[in-house]
């Protein structure tokens, strides 16, 4: 058993996507601010493209549970359980180009899910994507958050709030940062009254096909939507080869369709090794596992 390889970043194939830029200039960005915006990449037939396969799932309109997910959202799960289509969000190099560099290569799909919000919908309790590990800051981001904007992301639909260089901070205590109570309750107030207010917030404003690439240790929520439309992302995210990932992707995609998934995205989910040996199935490759399944 040997670990999945990757090739380290190919600029040529990153440059459509770079918008003039170089990609170290991208990633000293990334490292300076924990984020980097890229506008408008995707386009225009494939956000259509995108949309179209999420529509069952929003139309069914399963609001969140509590205040985390949004009393006035739709979150869509098991995305490549649902669709093949969602691979292109998961696999696209220059996601995996980030991903790679901050988690090394044995790197797996943490999560990946549709955020719909609604007009009405309140500001979400502050909050770092991977503050799951329970490890003490200041450290390293033990997570890479991507955000695909399938609408435009707009001074009042709700954009993703950022705070810039927040990943560099020690253990805080932050206004309106995420509690408990926060993954039980569905009240969270007038959305008027923003109870997480901070003076180096910022909106993450870009048109619909952008992509954002963010440290998992960045402080962020989403936004509230005083527009009469709806605001719809996607959001994969990737953790270490050796941490377990916040959806369980192997039980979220069935072998079955799997199979036909890109062989990269079956990597992600979980068809792969951590060097030397961590992933095993019967002391063999977990890919062999799919020999025999029709997609």
């Amino acid at each position: 058993m040997i670990e999945q390889t990757t090739a380290p970043a190919d600029e040529t194939l990153l440059e459509p996507f770079l918008g003039g830029r170089s990609f170290p200039q991208c990633w000293e960005q990334y490292e300076t601010d924990g984020y980097v915006i890229f506008p408008g990449i995707m386009p225009g037939e494939e956000v259509e493209r995108q949309r179209a396969a999420l529509q069952p799932f929003i139309e069914a309109d399963i609001r969140g549970r509590n205040v985390f997910e949004g009393v006035q959202s739709n979150r869509i799960y098991a995305m490549l359980g649902k669709d093949p289509i969602f691979a292109d969000l998961i696999i696209h190099p220059l996601q995996l180009a980030f991903a790679t560099r901050e988690l090394g290569r044995s790197f797996l799909l943490s999560a990946c899910l549709a955020i719909n919000l609604h007009p009405g919908e309140t500001v979400q309790p502050w909050h770092m994507d991977d503050d799951h590990c329970r490890q003490p800051l200041p450290r390293k981001a033990l997570g890479v958050s991507t955000f695909w904007t399938l609408d435009p992301m707009t001074e009042d639909n709700g954009a993703t709030e950022i705070i810039p260089g927040s990943h560099k901070w020690g253990n805080v205590e932050l206004n309106g940062a995420n509690r408990p109570s926060d993954f039980v309750t569905k009240d969270r107030g007038d959305q008027s009254v923003d109870p997480g207010a901070h003076s180096g917030a910022i909106k993450a404003i870009m048109p619909a096909g952008s992509l954002m690439i963010a440290k998992g240790n960045l402080w962020h929520r989403g936004g509230a939507n005083r527009s009469a439309d709806t605001r719809l992302i996607v959001t994969p995210q990737y953790c270490p080869g050796w941490m377990r990932p916040l959806e369980t992707m192997l039980l979220a995609v069935p072998p079955e369709k799997a199979v036909a998934l890109p062989e990269r995205a079956r990597e992600l989910l979980g068809y792969s090794i951590h060097e030397p040996f961590m992933g095993y199935v019967d002391g063999m490759h977990p890919g062999r596992t799919l020999a025999g399944q029709t997609g």
